[in-house]
């Protein structure tokens, strides 16, 4: 059986996350460990002792996210499951460094931080306030993308994320964002809502942001993964470092293929995926996307032996 291994984005954050994993597993312990030192700070505590508004700063957030699912990839190791289990892996946005991670194509120190320098970046290249992103359920892609284009009114406001069949999300300069979430109501949506984000992530307002990665990821060492990785700029398989490299610069500004990178999953034979860390937001999409996938979220320890008594048989 194919399956996928997936690994979520921001959003998925929640204060106690990974902390029972890390209780009953050593490996996952060891993982929260090697983050707070590659960061020089006790990101485990605000994970698992903090405030949500804490944790949900991008620069928090994403190794955080990251850290949690590593962790709960580790308990599955110590329960026999081995990433040769698995013909893909894909994250969400910053998932998609988790995933790299899970591959052994980058450290976990150097996954930690490159993603607080990530989120710094993207927090810095946009003053707060000066951005915005909205959901868009009920439209298509492209009616989506004539509805960003029609906001913009020469300011920047793209389709940054294809998440499934119904939602796609538009990020830009707040009044283009606005100005889309009137226009995509009328032109049918369901609903069209602001987002509880700080930054414009996934366009064009974030090239500062990929001019900062460039930069720091022209210092880390990328192995080839020991299994493909689903590029989100591609939605399609990726293996060879420099093209990993440059992928990770380009999704900074680019959208997030989402509804794709699955549709091409299941056109790989893939049938059942496995979404590694915090949450079940991925697993909602697959579903929405491909029925025939079936979907499993690993973010407990008794989810973990679920995982682990189906994968083994």
């Amino acid at each position: 059986m194919n399956r996928a291994f997936l690994f979520p984005g921001q959003g998925a954050q929640t204060i106690g996350m990974g902390q029972a994993l890390a209780q009953a597993y050593p490996g996952a312990k060891a993982i929260f460990d090697e983050v707070d030192d590659a960061l020089g700070e006790k990101l485990s505590t605000l994970i698992w002792e903090g405030e949500q508004d804490q944790l949900t700063l991008t620069h928090n957030a994403q190794p955080a996210l990251m850290a949690t699912s590593l962790a709960a990839m580790r308990a599955l190791e110590a329960e026999g499951v081995s990433l040769a289990a698995a013909s893909f892996v894909a994250g969400h946005s910053l998932g998609e460094y988790s995933a790299l991670a899970a591959a052994g194509a980058l450290s976990i120190a150097d996954t930690a931080r490159l993603l607080r320098t990530r989120g710094e970046a993207m927090q810095r290249a946009v003053p707060v306030g000066e951005g915005a992103m909205a959901a868009i359920l009920g439209l298509d892609l492209d009616t989506v993308r004539d509805v960003a284009s029609a906001a913009a009114m020469g300011e920047v406001c793209q389709a940054a994320n294809d998440n499934d069949p119904g939602q796609v999300v538009v990020s830009g300069a707040a009044d283009a964002v606005a100005r889309a979430v009137d226009i995509a109501k009328e032109r049918g949506a369901k609903r069209a809502m602001l987002l509880p984000v700080s930054a414009p992530f996934h366009c064009a307002l974030m090239e500062p942001a990929a001019a900062v990665m460039a930069e720091a990821l022209s210092h880390v060492e990328i192995n080839r993964p020991a299994i493909p990785v689903i590029a989100n700029v591609l939605a399609e398989a990726v293996s060879d470092p420099a093209t990993i490299r440059s992928l990770l610069v380009e999704q900074v500004t680019g959208a997030v293929r989402w509804r794709e990178s699955v549709q091409f999953m299941g056109d790989h034979g893939v049938s059942e995926t496995y979404e590694i860390g915090a949450g079940k937001a991925l697993s909602g999409m697959v579903r929405r996307i491909n029925r025939d996938i079936a979907v499993n979220a690993v973010g407990t320890p008794d989810d973990v032996k679920l995982a682990a008594s189906k994968i083994l048989g």
